[in-house]
């Protein structure tokens, strides 16, 4: 069948008539549109259902060795040129040895350079990007440069250079996975190019493969390590937003009393070492608890603690389900507490009630604490995880964790064993004393358990109950410091990539105007991450971040 390659239609902008150029060991599909000013180099394939139009923006350059998968579309607008790598200009340049995989979107001006892989169904548009770059499935890349040798992972939005600055670097086993692409698709643009010629087939049939690349290839871009995928992928995400990275490890006794032990510094940057390095610490510990460590090094602050081996497990691929991480805040630590049962009356009604409705759905309780300076900055410490077998237990347990920690905040948690997560942080004690009343009544069912909890607030700021009396005892610390209140929000797939997109700004410094605009941001984006900022405006730094609200 012809291959259906036709002239430039003639334009206001273009009246050349151009018609595509194509290297005779190229191999182009039938069932493909290639109009207008091409150039296909040498020993390319063109799979069905392409569209490469240089009708609009023109030319466009697609390197020797690369492949352009089904369905395809490359364009270009009228307006924006890029620099190839020949020193012209071009709409779109594809360099050599690249792969435009399945339905991805390469709409001009763009540069996309050469050995790189661009992941089915993402798009590239007005944007450069770099020599060896690994682009991974839905992704949108707009108006910015990606470095060369850049990992970018599923889902993300790559819109502003910061971003594209921290980008991972891509892994040995992602370049071997996009060679391995790059020798299936020559060997199939040879198939199709002599599909019709014995001659040509019979060395083909016979022939046994020599390339490495072609042979026992792992599709996965964590090949060689032994953490999960989704491990990796929250090392990465750390990572690309500017994070180092850490591991704990603290054996049976050790793990009760929360007395962790580092692993030994991780100074490096790059994925493929991090990833390794947590690998070389889990095997060096098998049959104890193993935790990977988030560090914002400016603020000094942890961002991220998340246990990722136990002493029953294997050993084998890290954390690959449910999580037991918080984000600003301390995992909690199993610790027995063996307690009276007599309350001397420190709880409150509602939280005895609250403790009770817990234990009756099946629910866990664990306490944490923080003096004025660490709850200011939400570096809550584990207290004790109470492994409990009846309310009074639980509230002598709790009672005594309170006279423990006198004139610091305590916080209830109540503990999802089954899915792994919290259903409810609750202050029961500030430095003045227990606190004496509870937002909401005990819960009378798991729906009352998983939504229904918030603390009360001291003080006469207006809520709407949006928010817990944590969230407004901390808005009025930071406002009495002097510090400015500000919001920010982002869906699963930007959360993913670290991509937070601000909420209306908040001038006010006044604690109900501020509560306020918080919960409007926390309605207008339900379904949604949001969280609280601290704003330090004379020195320009953020002084806390912390997640209020998730999907």
């Amino acid at each position: 069948m012809a291959v259906r390659n036709v002239a430039a239609p003639p334009t206001p902008w273009s009246k050349n008539l151009a018609e595509p150029k194509i290297h005779d060991t190229a191999f182009v599909h039938s069932f493909s549109n290639i109009i207008g000013d091409v150039h296909i180099g040498s020993n390319v394939m063109i799979a069905p259902g392409t569209s490469i139009r240089a009708d609009e923006g023109t030319p466009f350059y697609i390197g020797q060795g690369s492949n352009i998968q089904d369905g395809v579309v490359i364009h270009g607008l009228e307006q924006g040129r890029v620099t190839g790598d020949d020193g012209k200009s071009y709409s779109v340049w594809v360099g050599k040895n690249t792969s435009l995989t399945h339905m991805s979107l390469i709409h001009g001006p763009a540069y996309v350079g050469e050995d790189s892989f661009i992941g089915f169904r993402s798009t590239v548009f007005n944007a450069r990007v770099g020599k060896g770059c690994i682009v991974m499935m839905h992704v949108l890349i707009k108006d910015v440069e990606i470095p060369a040798g850049k990992y970018v992972p599923s889902g993300a939005i790559i819109t502003n250079q910061k971003q594209a600055d921290r980008l991972p670097d891509v892994q040995d086993s992602d370049v071997q996975f996009a060679t391995h692409v790059i020798g299936i698709n020559d060997a199939l643009r040879t198939g199709y190019r002599c599909a019709e010629n014995i001659a040509c087939l019979a060395p083909i049939r016979n022939e046994k493969s020599t390339d490495p690349n072609m042979t026992q290839t792992k599709y996965s871009t964590n090949a060689g390590t032994q953490l999960s995928p989704t491990l990796a992928d929250s090392i990465r995400n750390l990572l690309a937003q500017g994070y180092s990275v850490g591991a704990e490890h603290a054996d049976v006794r050790h793990f009760r009393t929360g007395s962790w032990r580092t692993c030994g510094p991780i100074s490096s940057k790059r994925d493929s070492e991090v990833i390794a390095a947590l690998s070389a610490c889990m095997a060096e510990h098998q049959g104890e608890y193993v935790r990977l460590i988030g560090i914002d090094t400016k603020a000094k602050r942890r961002v991220l603690e998340e246990i990722v081996q136990r002493p029953g497990d294997n050993g084998s691929n890290g954390s690959n389900g449910a999580k037991t991480h918080q984000f600003n805040g301390k995992v909690a630590q199993a610790s027995n507490h063996n307690s009276g049962s007599v309350s001397s009356g420190k709880l409150s009604a509602e939280t005895v009630a609250q403790v009770r409705g817990l234990l009756a759905q099946g629910y866990k309780v664990g306490t944490e604490h923080a003096d004025a300076r660490r709850f200011r900055t939400s570096s809550w410490q584990s207290g004790a995880s109470l492994q409990v077998r009846n309310e009074s237990e639980a509230i002598a347990a709790l009672e005594a964790v309170m006279n423990q920690y006198p004139g610091e905040y305590v916080r209830l948690i109540g503990i999802d064993p089954k899915a792994k997560r919290r259903i409810v942080e609750e202050i029961i004690q500030r430095p003045d004393g227990p606190v004496g009343q509870s937002a909401q009544p005990a819960a009378t069912s798991k729906s009352a358990a998983t939504s229904g909890y918030k603390a009360t607030t001291t003080g006469s700021a207006p809520s709407s109950g949006m928010l817990s009396g944590k969230t407004i005892d901390q808005i009025r610390n930071l406002l009495s410091q002097g510090y400015k209140i500000g919001t920010e929000h982002a869906d699963a797939r930007r959360f993913r990539t670290g991509s937070w997109s601000s909420c209306a700004s908040i001038t006010s410094n006044r604690e109900s105007e501020v509560i306020s605009a918080l919960e409007s941001c926390l309605k207008e984006h339900s379904g949604e991450y949001v969280r609280l900022l601290g704003i330090d405006s004379k020195a320009k730094r953020r002084v806390l971040e912390e997640i209020i609200q998730r999907p």
